[in-house]
């Protein structure tokens, strides 16, 4: 029964057991992160907009050969992007299915030349998404020097008040970026979406997306 399919959504497939992860106090896995990846990137289909699905952010961040990478990477079309979306995972091993503890999110916002990593417990996967940013960062089609680039560790991202919502947080960053830059907010504040991520990511609205998925 845990294997029974519930659902299947482009190229993802929903079973049992994922639901039950999302009924109880539990970590969500690769499936559940990547369906809602997938359900996000339909509703919001500029091509302005990527966001990357985790086993594709994973590979990158811990792909052997690095030099490989660039037919890998070349579909996505970084250069053409104004805002890319990176799942960050604290797994390190490539033969592991489902493996690491923690969730985080590395955006990348092009009119402000910034790598912003979003972390719920802050600080835990620094190292992760610096790795990964590293990997991509060449790969993003820079018209100039990327002497002004930053990687901003964000500190006033919410924080998780629990050990297993992290991947909760991350989708409903995600979410909240997808609608500030829909909404056309990119082009005239200065601040990127920090406002009002301290106003719309609280601990009881995003445990409670649990039962809203």
């Amino acid at each position: 029964m845990a294997d029974e399919k519930i659902l299947s959504y482009n190229d993802v497939v929903l079973r049992r057991s994922d639901l039950d992860i999302l009924s109880g106090p539990k970590f969500l896995n690769d499936r559940i992160i990547e369906f809602y990846i997938s359900f996000l990137s339909s509703g919001f289909p500029s091509q302005d907009i990527l966001l990357v699905p985790p086993s594709i952010s994973f590979w990158m961040a811990n792909c052997p050969d690095p030099e490989s990478l660039k037919d890998f990477v070349e579909p996505l079309k970084f250069p053409e992007r104004k805002v890319v979306l990176f799942s960050v995972n604290n797994n390190m091993d490539v033969t592991m299915a489902e493996g690491g503890t923690h969730w985080s999110l590395l955006v990348y916002e092009r009119s402000a030349n910034a790598f912003v990593h979003h972390d719920s417990i802050a600080g835990f996967n620094n190292r992760h998404a610096k790795r990964l940013y590293k990997a991509v960062v060449g790969f993003m089609g820079f018209s100039s020097s990327t002497s002004n680039l930053q990687f901003i560790e964000y500190v006033d991202t919410p924080q998780q008040v629990n050990c297993y919502d992290c991947g909760l947080y991350v989708i409903a960053i995600a979410k909240l970026i997808c609608h500030w830059h829909e909404n056309g907010r990119s082009k005239s504040e200065a601040g990127l979406w920090f406002s009002e991520l301290k106003e719309e990511v609280e601990p009881s609205l995003v445990s409670g997306m649990r039962t809203r998925f």
